[in-house]
């Protein structure tokens, strides 16, 4: 009787386990992403399908999204100013979690969502915000559910610097946009294959 005690213990710490926030090893495949994050705590293929099905925003531009962002790991963040090249500052942003999700964006997203538990660094709850987020940007700018590099930019410049074409003038941003295009396409290729 007394080993009934540790087993609600034991299933929690196995749930933590699946939680784990190290990168996949091969971030360039999504199907070796998929293939290594396909567990019974932890499925990310179900959850980006899910996202999809929910927000019909494609899983390979989910995914990309994800790959740019943070190289899904979960516990990323910025790299923090250096004070006089050595004293660690401030960080440029809020950003956090396999999403790189700011806070004040994440606040919205759980309030609007009634995810009050949602967090950055669990896979499901970060590519539903992906989701969450992209399909605002349609419903706001007209912009295509698969178009990566238009739905990146608005990810990366916000939805009123994108309205207003910040980006326009910013050659980082155009340039990340597409890379997320570039990954999103051959993400798109390797899941006709390895589904």
């Amino acid at each position: 009787m007394r080993h009934l005690f540790h087993i609600p213990l034991v299933l929690g710490l196995l749930a933590l386990a699946g939680c784990g926030s190290t990168p996949p090893s091969s971030i360039n495949d999504v199907c070796s992403v998929f293939a290594q994050r396909d567990g019974f705590f932890d499925d990310w293929y179900d959850d980006a399908k899910r996202a999809e099905r929910k927000y019909g925003i494609p899983v390979h531009v989910l995914m990309a999204t994800m790959r740019v962002e943070s190289g899904f790991d979960g516990d990323a963040r910025p790299p923090r100013r250096k004070f006089l090249g050595i004293v660690p500052g401030k960080r440029p942003s809020s950003a956090f979690g396999y999403s790189q999700a700011l806070d004040g964006t994440w606040s919205q997203y759980r309030r609007e969502t009634g995810r009050t538990m949602a967090r950055r660094t669990d896979f499901g709850d970060s590519v539903d915000f992906v989701g969450w987020y992209y399909s605002k940007t349609v419903q706001q700018y007209g912009i295509s559910r698969d178009d990566a590099y238009s739905l990146y930019l608005s990810y990366r410049s916000g939805w009123a610097g994108y309205g207003r074409g910040a980006w326009r003038n910013q050659s980082g941003a155009q340039a990340t946009a597409t890379k997320a295009a570039n990954i999103a396409n051959t993400y798109a290729f390797q899941l006709r294959n390895c589904r």
